[in-house]
């Protein structure tokens, strides 16, 4: 047997209810088993149904506040922050939603900061949402110091993901959502766990050499993609994501953790930009500018970013999905 074929509704509740069963809060119990339930739909599987080992994991070390209160503040006229308790991100982005969309709309632009929240997963699922309501987003997020900077074997950056979520005339937004690192580290380790060797950039060694050892490079430093671009990269989402909204590095994020191997503790700015708020009522023509740029690409047979995760995305919500059979005994042992 290969894998378990699940529906996502199945998928959802037995995400729920592992979370539940590791002692999670029913409200962070739903917020973060939608976003495993949303990678595994789209086919991101390494932010997909294999996350619940890692925050099961995270709250069995006590990295987690289980049952921690999102508090909401203001801290100007289109800013706004959440304080996460040291709880998972998901239920601290759904407080801080309704008001970051609001000031955009009132003002233009506007920022959430989510402030001491543990971070697991994928950033698209924050930026899809705001795209669908009809505005630009970024977001960015430090993570644990895994990375080492172009020219080093040190780590110093955590996987430093950058998303980007743009609203579309008709279908779903345009989305990206890319670590800054070579590759997600969760890929390695999915690699690590089938026993296959990885390409020889992705990462060093403990000793600073290149391996195409999963493991070794998982006790050693990941690499960032595009050289010395890639690690600019990396330090601006350090710098959006950390000392800007009063928040930690990922060397302290990792310092923090101590040993534990809990998902990295930090911060997370999302940017909401309404275009209304720019072209006012010459937003269709410039709609319509933006849709050629489109047609332009997929014109040539050139593939969007996220064009991939939709497609996927049709077929699982028809069909269910596949858990590796070894990946869902993992899930089925968690909490005895």
């Amino acid at each position: 047997m290969t894998g378990i074929r699940m529906t996502l509704d199945e998928l959802r509740q037995l995400a729920r209810a592992k979370l539940l069963g590791a002692g999670l809060a029913p409200a962070h119990a739903e917020a973060v088993a939608e976003t495993m339930v949303a990678g595994e739909r789209d086919g991101c599987t390494s932010h997909g149904i294999y996350r619940l080992l890692v925050a099961v994991s995270s709250i069995d070390k006590g990295v987690v506040v289980p049952d921690a209160e999102p508090v909401l503040s203001e801290p100007a006229r289109a800013l706004v922050r959440v304080d996460g308790g040291g709880g998972f991100a998901q239920l601290a982005f759904q407080t801080g939603l309704p008001m970051l969309i609001e000031k955009a709309r009132t003002n233009g632009i506007a920022a959430l900061a989510l402030n001491n929240v543990v971070h697991f997963a994928a950033l698209w699922p924050e930026v899809e949402e705001l795209a669908e309501a009809g505005l630009v987003a970024l977001a960015f997020t430090p993570s644990h110091a895994w990375v080492a900077p172009s020219g080093g074997a040190e780590p110093v950056f955590g996987t430093n993901p950058i998303a980007f979520g743009w609203p579309r005339l008709d279908g779903p937004p345009f989305v990206f959502d890319f670590a800054t690192s070579m590759v997600a580290r969760g890929e390695i380790e999915l690699h690590r766990r089938a026993g296959k060797r990885v390409p020889d950039n992705w990462g060093v060694d403990a000793e600073g050499r290149l391996t195409t050892d999963p493991a070794a490079i998982l006790s050693g430093a990941m690499r960032t993609f595009g050289g010395h671009k890639g690690s600019a990269l990396a330090a601006m989402v350090e710098l959006l994501a950390g000392p800007l909204i009063g928040d930690m590095t990922s060397r302290e994020s990792i310092e923090w953790d101590a040993g534990r191997g809990g998902s990295p503790l930090g911060g997370e700015l999302i940017i909401a930009i309404d275009p209304k708020g720019f072209l006012g009522d010459l937003l269709p023509e410039h709609q319509a500018r933006a849709e050629a740029m489109f047609g332009a690409i997929t014109g040539q047979g050139a593939r969007l970013p996220s064009a991939r995760r939709y497609a996927a995305r049709r077929v699982s919500l028809a069909e269910g999905v596949e858990i590796p059979a070894d990946l869902y005994r993992d899930v089925m042992a968690l909490n005895g």
